[in-house]
């Protein structure tokens, strides 16, 4: 489906979401003749964009005004910045781990210039676009149990696979901000992002300063967890100065206009 029909079928799901509150996949699936995979492919990009909540099998709405082209482009911006960002601390021959999710994702084409690198990931998407870097890393997969929610491996045997390696760095996202917990999650399969962190030297958290905020349950890695935030410029130095009182570093990284 082109880029056009894609906007256009996201619209419509808004709308839906407008009239009835939330929405399933299933259903949505059946009506626009098309993939659970690419509708929760839809969610996850409605959500970033601040549109939604993902739950179990669907999404509610969160009241906010309508989405745009330029929203969701405004949104890619940002991925693109941060991402520009975190590649920075990245360097030649090291032994990373990128974690699933389409911010960690925007990271990728900043590779390219990288050389011997080694990468484990849980994702098969990131897997698949590593592969097509000229560069050529090393890849490495988790393995595990499919989780279809987060598109990704999850479980002890991901676990136990993590475990039997140490890693320079860590690249992970996040659903939400808590300025006095750390980053959060609506995903209850967190357990793998602990022992993501447990064996990288350094963590890296990747999100977009709109996830401030929200009010979100699950605890995914505590601030102490943490070495470096990279963000964009709508966090205020006011937040930042407060999470690096957490011992965090925050990086701030500008967006295109």
């Amino acid at each position: 489906m082109n880029k056009r029909n894609t906007q256009q079928r996201r619209h419509l799901i808004m709308a839906e979401l407008q009239q009835h509150g939330e929405v399933s996949v299933e259903q949505l699936a059946e009506r626009f003749q098309t993939s659970e995979v690419t509708i929760r492919k839809d969610l996850t990009v409605l959500e970033e964009a601040g549109l939604l909540l993902r739950r179990y099998g669907g999404a509610v709405l969160v009241p906010q005004d309508f989405v745009t082209e330029s929203s969701l482009e405004q949104v890619s911006k940002r991925k693109m910045a941060i991402a520009k960002a975190a590649a920075s601390l990245i360097k030649d021959h090291y032994r990373i781990i990128i974690d699933s999710g389409r911010t960690t994702a925007a990271l990728l084409p900043e590779l390219a210039h990288k050389q011997g690198l080694v990468v484990m990931t849980n994702s098969l998407a990131v897997a698949n676009a590593l592969r097509e870097l000229e560069n050529e890393p090393t890849l490495l997969m988790t393995g595990g149990s499919w989780d279809s929610q987060s598109e990704s491996f999850q479980g002890q045997l991901a676990e136990q696979v993590l475990r039997a390696y140490d890693f320079d760095q860590l690249f992970i996202g996040a659903d939400g901000l808590d300025l006095a917990r750390g980053t959060t999650t609506y995903n209850e399969l967190y357990s793998l992002s602990r022992v993501m962190a447990e064996v990288a030297r350094e963590v890296i958290v990747m999100v977009e300063s709109d996830k401030l905020g929200r009010k979100i349950h699950n605890l995914e890695l505590p601030w102490q967890a943490i070495k470096v935030l990279v963000t964009d410029t709508g966090l205020s130095k006011a937040d930042a100065a407060m999470i690096e009182q957490q011992g965090v570093s925050v990086i701030r990284a500008e967006v295109d206009s």
